[in-house]
């Protein structure tokens, strides 16, 4: 436990930092999750609404600087892959 008036500060930021990050890891999972689930029902459509859903969380991801850019954009890249991927091979 910190002794310095300071340090007791920095613990409290710490926790509201840390309970926004999680709200926002928490998001984009989410989507990336629900992403990921309609690739495996082969439900096109769905698949092409949550990937929308999906990216817009990970940008805000992101831009709050929960994730680091290039994270994002690798995440980005390979579910936008996998939905390409399942609409060509639908036709």
């Amino acid at each position: 436990m910190p002794i310095k008036k300071s340090a007791k500060k920095y613990v409290r930021v710490t926790e509201r930092k840390t309970e926004k990050n999680r709200k926002i890891k928490g998001a984009f999972r989410s989507a990336i999750k629900s992403t990921k689930e309609a690739i495996a029902k082969i439900d096109i459509a769905k698949a092409q609404e949550s990937l929308k859903k999906s990216i817009k969380a990970l940008d805000k991801a992101g831009q709050k600087k929960v994730l680091h850019k290039n994270t994002v954009a690798r995440k980005k890249s390979r579910l936008n892959k996998i939905v390409k991927a399942l609409a060509l091979k639908k036709k």
